[in-house]
């Protein structure tokens, strides 16, 4: 299925409940508030009195749960997961979070990212005799848990010898029948963040799942670090960090809800800055600027007010429609695109539009999100985009094509622009992405430097 877009990956949320609150129903709101990081299917799995029961299925979170199916999940501490497929087939077996029994007992798995060696895990395994049910990586942490977990006196201690072989991107949160537990790679690659009500602790891959829940932020889960949480409260353990930290940039271009916040740095933020650093790039004269809805719309307002350029809402954006790469044919596909993005004619007719999107990745959408605001009478389209050229495969937990198939590829920036019909098109420089995301964190860019942080 051919999209302009990288695809999210997926979300986690834990709770572990020490109040009388409804532990299912904060963790249906906290994958909800994460439905934007995967949209394929949902689960919930919450531990009641040393018994594991979930639920979960394909669809949206509102489509999988109902008030009935929540009243069934009863327990003090649950885990949920929102997922688009990015390692494993998109099938009901392949959903999370993932329960598993094994000699010890059991427990639920969560999982956001990729592991670069999990074939190489998987075929060893099988040669020992472990019998696979899923295609998914995650399922491969399951396996090592439970081997490892005979040989330890605590799960957090499987864990830790676990890390030692994984390889890539994971942020994780394991269930058991006494204790929560999160965990993220080593460079911190995924996101994963705290938080606290009274005396109850959270787990989530954003922050913005905490606001609306009442949720108090507490800190991010440092790269290497498990967090154990259980009826003594919650303890740190730091594993081995050999290298410095490389968390995801396009969490800050695109995955990310922009009221969440990383590394002590707004989203919302940063992408109004690389906006403002994209008008400094690449200033042209027009008459207004377009953000395309919703991850353009920040930096479309910071580079109007860089460049002193009106911003206009130039799209009407249907949010009730399917994403446009999940249609079966090219035709159907840019159908949805005009079904789901509607141009604003009386804020375009006539003028110089600055177009402002946050990546290119194939060019098929921009090419007709260009075509639409040309139908709707702009005079000249100027593409700009908030992110550098999409060159290299992501292998940490973001589905982007294959290389040959990303069109910074193989074409000039000058060819893309005449490819999607732009009058004109400019990147943000790498450079300006940094600064736009500068900290005391370090990031993973290799889908546009082919720096890869993990072999």
């Amino acid at each position: 299925m051919f999209s302009d877009k990288l695809k999210e990956e997926c979300g986690v949320f834990g709770v572990y409940n020490n109040d009388e609150f409804d532990t299912a129903r904060m963790t249906y709101y906290g994958i909800f508030a994460l439905q934007h990081r995967g949209q394929e299917s949902a689960g919930i799995a919450v531990n009641n009195q040393g018994t594991i029961l979930y639920r979960k299925e394909m669809g949206m979170v509102s489509e999988v749960f109902d008030d009935v199916v929540l009243d069934s999940l009863k327990g003090h501490s649950a885990i949920g997961h929102v997922r688009y497929s990015t390692c494993g087939d998109s099938l009901r077996e392949n959903a999370q979070p993932l329960v598993v029994k094994y000699t010890k007992g059991h427990m639920a798995i969560a999982h956001n990212g990729n592991l670069t060696n999990a074939e190489k895990l998987r075929e060893e395994l099988e040669a020992q005799g472990t019998i696979f049910q899923t295609t998914t990586d995650s399922e491969v942490i399951a396996a090592l848990l439970s081997k490892e977990r005979i040989k330890v006196n605590a799960i957090e201690d499987a864990l830790k010898e676990v890390m030692k072989i994984i390889k890539g991107a994971y942020s994780l949160l394991v269930l058991t029948p006494h204790k929560l537990i999160a965990a993220r790679d080593p460079l911190g690659i995924r996101p994963l963040c705290i938080g606290k009500k009274e005396d109850s602790f959270f787990v989530s891959s954003e922050s913005a799942a905490f606001d609306g829940l009442g949720i108090s932020f507490v800190r991010d889960v440092e790269p290497g670090e498990i967090v154990v949480i259980d009826h003594n409260g919650l303890r740190s353990i730091q594993t081995n960090t050999e290298k410095k930290s490389a968390l995801c940039a396009f969490e800050f271009v695109y995955f990310a809800r922009p009221d969440s916040v990383m590394e002590g740095l707004e989203v919302y933020e940063a992408r109004f800055k690389a906006g403002r650093i994209l008008a400094q790039e690449h200033p042209i004269e027009a008459d207004v600027v377009v953000g395309v809805p919703d991850s353009g719309l920040a930096a479309a307002q910071g580079y109007s007010v860089e460049a002193g350029i009106p911003i206009v809402g130039g799209f009407m954006k249907n949010r009730y429609t399917g994403r446009t790469f999940i249609q079966p044919s090219q035709e159907l596909r840019e159908l949805g695109v005009n079904m789901k993005l509607n141009p604003i004619r009386s804020q375009i007719e006539g003028k110089r539009v600055v177009m402002i999107d946050d990546s290119i990745v194939r060019g098929t959408t921009s090419r007709r999100i260009v075509q639409l605001l040309k139908d709707a009478g702009a005079l000249e389209v100027h593409v700009r985009i908030s992110s550098p050229p999409v060159k290299y495969s992501c292998y940490y937990g973001v589905d982007t094509a294959e290389r040959k198939h990303l069109v910074a590829n193989y074409m000039s920036i000058q060819e893309i622009g005449d490819m999607i019909g732009a009058d004109s098109l400019g990147y943000i420089s790498e450079d300006g992405l940094l600064e736009s995301v500068k900290g005391n964190f370090n990031f993973c860019t290799a889908c546009f430097s082919g720096d890869y942080p993990v072999k």
